[in-house]
């Protein structure tokens, strides 16, 4: 799933995304450590994965092992 960032908070490592349907959905610290990223910026795009708990992964196309940018 694609979603948007909403809110980063870069000290605290939280924040929000809202998702294509309007939904808005907080990640904690320690989805946000598994990404890699350093900062993330409002209106920067991010695909998603939501558990049963809330967002469980958070990464962008094309960064990652064996990913290429199109």
């Amino acid at each position: 799933m694609q979603a948007t960032v909403h809110t980063f908070d870069p000290a605290a490592g939280t924040g929000s995304v809202l998702t294509d349907n309007g939904r808005e959905l907080e990640f904690g610290a320690q989805v946000f450590a598994a990404t890699g990223m350093l900062h993330l910026r409002p209106g920067q795009r991010l695909n998603i994965e939501v558990g049963a708990s809330g967002i469980s992964r958070m990464w962008m196309e094309g960064i990652g092992p064996g990913q290429r940018i199109r």
